[in-house]
This record gives structure tokens, sequence and C-alpha cells, in this order.
């Protein structure tokens, strides 16, 4: 597969899982997103709700839809995304990374992280989806490291999606208004910075940061997947920007396309 056929890196914040049912902006930006990527043959979904000791990738044929949350309205917990799985991928991530860096599970199905967003992406839910788990003991440099290992993915027509939140702080929601703190809306300006500038390790060293990464990212599971994206940019690759929010205070929505 030539450059011109690689496939993209997306980075998705994902925020409220109603954003799965509601027609919302954010919906509408991840629809129209996948209208202008290559249809991929299968997806790998580094999701900010699978944490694991150790590193797991997901290996079931017909992957569980997960509602891992609460206190939504029932329609959201009868959603299903019957996307098949992909042992055989699953099995070649396994090649890539090596059997003693990761090992396959079977009892992992799709969790919001993932099938809110690919719902919206791909309705029809006809393309094989996996995901890979973030392992608890890795610091951000390690799974950076991990993740540059995916890269003939790219070439063999698969999606990467980091799924998360640059700014993701829970305990400081303002469920009120809508307007961002001041240091969420900082750290979400110098992250896209650091983005478009291409450096990595400023942002996987992101406690070095100041208060503002304290504050946005109190803990990492949610800022993991876009250190994942961005071990598979090439120099070459353009990077541009979609749904462009910071909602309910404290989480950014930010997301990010890489080629």
């Amino acid at each position: 597969m030539t450059s011109a056929q690689r496939m993209p890196i997306l980075f998705i914040g994902h925020g409220n899982p109603m954003n799965a049912v509601e027609e919302t902006p954010l919906a509408a930006a991840w629809r129209e997103t996948a209208l202008t990527i290559p249809r991929p043959k299968s997806i790998l979904c580094v999701s900010a709700h699978w944490e694991t000791d150790g590193s797991k990738v997901s290996a079931m044929k017909s992957p569980t839809t997960i509602h891992d949350f609460y206190g939504f309205p029932d329609e959201l917990f009868h959603v299903q995304y019957p996307a098949p799985g992909s042992p055989e991928l699953a099995n070649h991530v396994v090649e890539l990374l090596g059997a003693d860096e990761v090992t396959t599970d079977d009892s992992w199905g799709l969790d919001h992280g993932s099938w809110s967003v690919l719902r919206r992406m791909y309705p029809e839910a006809d393309i094989p989806v996996i995901q890979i788990s973030l392992d608890r003991k890795k610091s951000p440099h390690e799974h950076g490291e991990m993740a540059k290992k995916l890269l003939p993915l790219r070439d063999e027509g698969v999606l990467v999606i980091g799924s998360g939140n640059i700014v993701h702080n829970l305990s400081l929601i303002r469920w009120n208004e809508d307007t961002p703190h001041p240091w969420a809306f900082e750290f979400n300006a110098l992250a896209t910075g650091l983005i478009i500038a291409g450096d990595t390790g400023r942002l996987t060293d992101y406690p070095s940061l100041g208060e503002s990464a304290r504050l946005s990212i109190p803990t990492n599971e949610h800022y993991l997947p876009l250190l994942y994206a961005l071990a598979l940019r090439m120099p070459e690759d353009p990077v541009s920007f979609f749904a462009d929010q910071v909602v309910l205070g404290s989480i950014s929505m930010q997301s990010v396309r890489i080629g």
C-alpha cells in the first residue's frame, strides 16, 4: 500500500455516551469524518474504558456490546452494536507486539469508548472491530513505544482509533453550564499546539506541562489513547482537528485526524 493509500489514524474525544443515540454536532462530526476516509477492512480501537494488568487484545468472534456506565436513560442500555470481531487481526497484533507483550482475550467485547463512536461512524456494524487494552503498569512512554509497533497496520487497511479525551476531569464537571474552566481551555489549546508541532515528547511527559495538565489529566486512562494515535504518525502525515469543544466545563471533545 502506498502512502496515498495508507489509512489515517483517529483520536476521538468520546465524552458522553448519549452521543450514540442523540443527534448532536459531535455525533455529526464523527459521521462526517468517516465519510472522508477510506473504508477500513477492520478497526483496532484503543479505548479509555479497558484497563488491565498486562496488555490484552480482544479476540471474540462476536463481541458483546458492553454498557459500562450507569445513570443514563434506558434507551442507551438497549443499544447493541453487533459488529464482528477478528481473531485473525488479534493474532496479528500479538505477532507485531510480541507474545511477551500482549495476550489475546476472549471475554471483553466492545465498551462504550468504542461502540458509542462507531455507531455513528459505521452504523451498519459490518466492519470487524477489536480492542487493545491499556496496561495499568506501563508508563506513558512505554505505551507510546509499544504503539509504534502497530505501524504496519496502517498499510493493511486497518483503521486505528484512540478513544478518550484530552481533558477529562469528572470531579470538576459544571453540570449547569458549558463554560470551560480556564485551565481546561488552556490545556486543550496547549495540547492542540503541541500536536500540530509534532512534539509528542512533551505530550508524553504531560506532568511537566504544569497545573492545567494536572487538572486536565487527574488520571491518564482517557489521555493515553491520544499517545497511541500520535505514535503512529509519519513525518509526512497532515494533521487536522474536528469536534473541537470543551463541554461541561472539564471535558474536551477535541478530535484529531492524522494522515
